[in-house]
C-alpha cells in the first residue's frame, strides 16, 4: 500500500469520486421509483 502523501491525496479523490457516483446513482434510483409511483397514481 502507498502511504505517501501522494498516496493519501489518490485515496481522497478516489473517495470522493465514488461517493459523488453513489449520490448520482442513487439520485437516478430516486427518480425512477418516483416516476412508478406517480405513474401509478395519475394511471387512475
Amino acid at each position: 500500500m502507498n502511504t505517501t502523501p501522494s498516496g493519501f491525496d489518490d485515496l481522497a479523490l478516489r473517495r470522493r469520486r465514488a461517493r459523488r457516483t453513489a449520490m448520482v446513482v442513487g439520485a437516478v434510483a430516486v427518480a425512477v421509483y418516483l416516476g412508478f409511483i406517480l405513474s401509478g397514481v395519475i394511471g387512475r
